[in-house]
């Protein structure tokens, strides 16, 4: 019997050698034709060949770069799936950008770099691809850029952790272009059903039997509200998009808009007709990013109560910019004088979903306090043509601002000042600043915790979190969530996770944090890593703890047993974590983790990306890669 593998119907000897070509001509200039590069006409030819006018040949090219990812039918069902919902339906993004350049007699040109999801490679060898992925990315898309060398501006539209920084890092590497940002926005919430961060611990939950089979099975099936968008948490995506509008590159209440919604369609349709704008007023990325834009950027971040995992993106913007790197300094003096004032999931109090935060005013609305607090650099300026301040001024009597919000209250019954607080409110709520930066003996570099969102129940009177506890060391993440479903770890231990820092690709440790902020009891046991996290993860997680096991630092030194102190002042956002039981000079002389082993996943492209982001600075650089400094240690 023929194998079907190797047999074709009769339709396919249906075939031809030649065909007629594109009709026309091409608009040639017998006074510019000579002096024509090769490229630049064969580039027409192209253009003709993949169906394009050739009397709308002469328009000005604009590129379109997004992460899109899957193969979407036209009526949204999938013929084959992306990564994830953020990158599913941004190619209706791009088609609203496209069709408007057209109509403006402008050529679009498109193309795509998609991305992975670290929900679905939490826990998973994905994840050590995940931070590297960013770099990598983002080196593409400006070689898509350059590639194209007669486009006049670029549109970028991505949504998510690692595409979202990595078109920003893009962007403000192409200084001498136009360049504008249309996020990706958010997925709903689903009706009756947990989040899309809480589902991650649906099996640790059942393992500790918390829940039942039933339970996660449906909540796992129903988390998201729509086949679009970012997730319902201010996580990294989220925050991702906050920044990319604090920056200036984004249009007002560009951010969080509900994916597949008029509204969020229109962004691209104003952003195309504002890099359009852009490029007749040769305003360039140049132009826009800059050390205001900057500040800008960590104001809004530490209002929003951001993830933890900008302070490696923000400072790779400003570098692929040209600008000053923001230093650990830098965070810790904006995160002590800035105010929290978003109430929004995981940080709380009410736990408010994206989404309503984008109908409470978004970016904007925050904005107009931080300006009344004078936080802001309100000259700094943006793709609309005009300052912060501008902008700001017309959010303040605009009809979407006073719509939107009302349609906040309408939907959801909620007050939108409750969402967006003023700083006297926030503080009435129990709001405290962002991020916390520690020292210590095993943090000399230094770490961080999302102090914000550590549970109030267990900070005192005095807005000070104080742990002591005895070490659970563990040397890989599978191991320590074996330990969280066993429920071998208990109330009180501090949880001592080494060896997944830089070195291997500093994954998240999502499938940990999670599992503390849902299981019971989970809020009083600490987590102290040189792995990163999650930008959903909340509790008494310090992590980005420097130097890590990997090189050499004191946390790959901690044993079973040990007596940690961690000690954060929620409200002067100090602290500290430290072994308390072996003195200085026993504990530096002590040798590393016999179990500190590296992983045999850890592919190659990881360890060159590990190589080169440490030679460029470290985490608290950016992960960046610095080709002068790298070029200068190769040298040596």
């Amino acid at each position: 019997m023929p194998s079907p593998l190797l047999t074709s119907p009769d339709s396919i000897y249906t075939l031809r050698t030649t065909a007629a070509g594109p009709a026309g001509s091409l608009p040639l200039n017998a006074a510019t034709l000579p002096g024509m590069a090769s490229g630049d006409l064969f580039g027409m030819t192209q253009n003709a060949g993949m169906g394009w006018s050739p009397a709308a040949m002469l328009g000005k090219q604009f590129l379109i770069l997004s992460t899109q990812g899957g193969i979407r039918a036209p009526d949204g069902s999938p013929i084959a799936l992306g990564y994830h919902t953020g990158h599913w339906e941004v190619g209706l993004l791009m088609e609203e950008a496209a069709r408007t350049f057209t109509a403006h007699g402008a050529i679009p040109f498109a193309g795509y770099v998609s991305d992975p999801c670290d929900g679905r490679t939490n826990g998973t060898a994905g994840m050590l691809d995940s931070l590297a992925y960013r770099n990598d990315a983002a080196i593409v898309f400006r070689r898509l850029i350059r590639s194209l060398p007669t486009r006049r501006g670029v549109l970028g539209v991505a949504t998510c952790d690692k595409g979202l920084p990595a078109m920003l890092l893009a962007l403000a590497g192409s200084p001498d272009l136009p360049t504008i940002l249309v996020p990706g926005g958010v997925t709903l919430l689903s009706q009756d059903a947990e989040d899309t961060g809480k589902v991650q611990t649906l099996a640790t939950r059942f393992a500790r039997e918390e829940i039942t089979l039933e339970h996660a099975a449906e909540m796992g099936c129903k988390a998201c509200g729509s086949p679009g968008g970012g997730c319902q948490f201010m996580g990294t995506a989220a925050t991702s998009q906050v920044v990319a509008e604090a920056l200036g590159l984004t249009l007002p209440h560009g951010a969080l808009a509900p994916s597949g919604a008029p509204i969020w369609r229109d962004l691209a349709r104003r952003s195309a007709l504002a890099l359009l704008a852009l490029e007749k007023a040769g305003t360039t990325t140049r132009d826009l990013l800059s050390p205001d834009s900057i500040h800008n950027a960590l104001v809004t971040h530490a209002a929003f109560g951001g993830s933890t995992n900008l302070t490696l993106h923000i400072p790779a913007i400003a570098h692929a910019a040209g600008l000053p790197r923001p230093t650990v300094d830098d965070w810790a003096r904006i995160n002590r004088s800035v105010p929290r004032l978003v109430d929004v999931l995981p940080n709380g109090p009410q736990h408010y979903a994206t989404v309503q935060v984008f109908l409470a005013g978004g970016v904007p609305e925050v904005m107009l306090h931080l300006r009344d607090a004078g936080l802001l650099k309100l000259d700094a300026r943006t793709v609309t043509g005009r300052t912060l301040g501008e902008n700001l001024a017309w959010w303040e009597t605009s009809e979407r601002r006073t719509r939107l919000r009302a349609k906040l209250t309408e939907l959801d019954g909620i007050d939108p000042d409750e969402v967006i607080m003023s700083p006297t409110r926030a503080r009435e709520r129990g709001l405290t600043s962002t991020i916390t930066f520690l020292r210590g003996n095993l943090a000399p570099e230094g770490a961080l915790v999302k102090s914000t969102a550590i549970a109030p129940d267990v900070i005192g009177a005095d807005g000070v979190y104080l742990h002591e506890g005895p070490a659970r060391v563990f040397t890989t993440e599978a191991r320590a969530i074996a330990a969280l479903k066993s429920g071998s770890v208990k109330a009180g231990d501090t949880m001592v996770l080494i060896g997944l820092g830089p070195g291997i690709g500093m994954p998240e440790t999502y499938q940990v944090t999670s599992a503390l902020k849902y299981v019971k009891e989970g809020k009083r046991i600490a987590l102290v890593t040189d792995g990163r996290f999650s930008g959903v993860s909340t509790g008494a997680c310090l992590g980005h703890v420097s130097p890590e096991a990997w090189a050499g630092g004191p946390i790959g030194k901690v044993r079973n047993g040990d007596l940690i102190r961690v000690r954060v002042d929620t409200r002067t956002l100090e602290g500290s974590v430290d072994v308390l039981n072996i003195p200085d000079a026993e504990f530096a002389a002590r040798p590393m983790h016999p179990d500190l082993t590296m992983d045999p996943r850890v592919p190659a492209d990881t360890r060159l990306w590990a190589a080169l982001q440490n030679a460029s600075g470290g985490p608290w650089g950016g992960c960046v890669y610095d080709v002068d400094a790298i070029v200068k240690r190769l040298g040596q």
